[in-house]
């Protein structure tokens, strides 16, 4: 095997342990993690995953961030868009939806999809770079929800005096409690008929057009 061979390897054993460790934490949260679990799904050894992350909380960690990056560039570009509000709320959803069909592909289960929402509820036990992540997830998607908010008043879809913090408060909070309002419902649909309410509503109410 080439040096080029072999670094590749090793970087795909990287993303293929972040893989299933997301998986894992969803199914059984940051206290439940097993090395010897992942090691087995991978078909390799718990030497491996150490040699490749050192402990538990550097792995968790290092998958937290990751998926904390991710997430928020998914959201800046659909926030912070030219797209309308009532677009903007949709690509929420959507992305929304396509997380929980990843851990739900029938659509008809209630299977944990959001690690943010999972891991916020062990924010004492993961490390403190995984606290600050989460921290700083939420108060960057308040931001970027403001700013699509004030983007639909600057156009003219939503009128002047909109109450914008009233209307991001809402966005947000639906957001944040988005993967647990799927393990209550069932499904996605209650989740879908919020973001879909949300937006009716503030568009009845403020909507340039109304």
């Amino acid at each position: 095997m080439t040096k080029v061979q072999a670094a590749s390897t090793e970087h795909n054993m990287r993303d293929e342990v972040k893989r299933i460790t997301v998986e894992l934490l969803l199914r059984y949260g940051y206290q439940g993690l097993r090395f010897r679990d992942i090691a087995e799904t991978l078909g390799t050894t718990r030497a491996n995953i150490h040699h490749h992350f050192g402990n538990k909380m550097n792995l968790c960690e290092e998958v937290i961030l990751d998926y904390v990056e991710q997430t928020l560039s998914s959201w800046e570009k659909n926030w912070c868009s030219d797209k309308t509000l009532e677009a903007k709320i949709e690509g929420m959803m959507e992305a929304n939806r396509a997380r929980y069909l990843a851990f739900n592909p029938t659509a008809k289960t209630a299977n944990p999809w959001s690690l943010i929402g999972r891991m916020r509820l062990e924010r004492e036990t993961i490390g403190p770079r995984a606290r600050q992540a989460l921290v700083d997830f939420g108060s960057t998607l308040d931001r970027l929800v403001l700013t699509g908010v004030s983007q639909a008043i600057e156009t003219g879809e939503l009128v002047k005096d909109a109450p914008i913090n009233a209307i991001a408060l809402q966005l947000v909070a639906v957001a944040d409690s988005a993967g647990f309002i799927t393990q209550d419902g069932g499904d996605f649909s209650r989740l879908e008929q919020l973001y879909r309410s949300i937006s009716l509503i503030v568009h009845k109410a403020y909507g340039r057009n109304s």
